[in-house]
């Protein structure tokens, strides 16, 4: 069943890498055709992600032009015969590609349909990065869920973490998602105003990377142990101190290039401590149907009982997604980044 598919629809092509200036709004673009499989989805929300940023500037190489953008919430108003569930007229969320557009063909496999209580507006602000989190805190950290009866630490006896950039969106995210699982969490940051952003998040201790040396102040907090696990989105400018602060046995987890990406490593340098180094990715995490749907029921479970909240630090309309990257990029914002269809 569906309603009728449009000819032509807005959004934002990239027909050359570069700065923001490449993003172009075009009201012209041809609306591709249904697929076996597939929906339509009318977007009415869409998430502002780093990793947008990465495909714009080419960092991560793909086809041109290209409709970028990761996730995004809205309704369904077409399906392809193939397709049983979801129906039109309901309300989804979902991460595929090409969502800086009013509308987006998605796998029907790939949406989540939105439970009563999830706005579209806190739906398209937290998936990505709530999944994010959550699955690295599940799987990189290999912390275990709160409700598990193994799970009993308190916490003064927790793992130590450290977030990087514990104000912005992911980084708020793991925060929240740490402190929940029971890890002492450490928060750096830039600047009082982000520092008490951190501390609201869920951040016992907050080091601000702008006046404070981070490694010492690491150090004292814990007793000159150093912490479990460090999660970094920075990438290049904090990697060294990364492994100064990583405790015997710790991980470095490396999931993002705010500052750009970090410079090939002599594994050697890994073992004075044994650490273990990653670049998790999300959709490692998520690769099943049965993975996806897990970790997304459990996201909007946390967030429906007030354990995880979502901070949107601005919605701008889909033409100006410009300034939406310039802002991401000064790293000025504290919370999600949302575009409006």
């Amino acid at each position: 069943m569906s309603s009728s598919i449009p000819t032509h629809m807005s959004g934002v092509l990239i027909e050359e890498n570069g700065g923001v200036e490449v993003l172009k709004w075009k009201t012209d673009l041809p609306v591709p055709e249904l697929k076996e499989g597939e929906v339509l989805v009318r977007n009415e929300f869409v998430g502002v992600n780093y990793i947008d940023t990465y495909f714009r500037t080419g960092l991560y190489p793909a086809p041109l032009p290209l409709i970028t953008g990761k996730e995004a919430a809205g309704t369904v108003i077409a399906v392809h015969p193939s397709v049983t569930t979801p129906s039109v007229g309901t309300r989804v969320v979902y991460i595929a590609d090409h969502a800086y557009a009013t509308y987006t063909f998605v796998p029907s496999t790939k949406l989540f349909p939105l439970p009563a209580a999830i706005t579209t507006q806190v739906a398209a602000s937290s998936l990505l990065q709530g999944l994010t989190a959550l699955t690295f805190v599940r799987e990189a950290a290999a912390l275990p869920r709160p409700t598990d009866p193994s799970h009993k630490l308190g916490i003064s006896e927790g793992p130590w973490a450290l977030v990087h950039a514990a104000a912005g969106g992911t980084g708020s995210m793991l925060v929240q998602m740490l402190a929940a699982h029971g890890a002492r969490v450490i928060g750096t940051a830039g600047g009082e105003g982000k520092c008490k952003i951190a501390k609201a998040n869920g951040a016992q201790w907050v080091v601000d990377n702008r006046t404070e040396d981070v490694v010492a102040r690491v150090r004292e907090i814990t007793g000159g142990r150093g912490v479990d696990v460090i999660f970094d989105g920075v990438g290049k400018a904090t990697f060294d101190s990364d492994l100064e602060m990583v405790a015997r046995k710790g991980t470095v987890a490396v999931f993002g290039n705010a500052s750009g990406p970090v410079p090939p490593v002599d594994v050697l340098r890994l073992g004075a401590k044994n650490v273990k180094l990653m670049r998790p990715v999300l959709f490692g995490y998520i690769a099943t149907d049965e993975e996806r749907y897990a970790y997304t029921k459990e996201l909007f479970e946390l967030i429906a009982a007030g354990k995880v909240n979502v901070k949107v630090h601005e919605v701008y309309p889909l033409e100006e997604v410009a300034r939406a990257h310039t802002d991401l990029e000064s790293r000025k914002t504290t919370g999600k980044l949302l575009l409006k269809v």
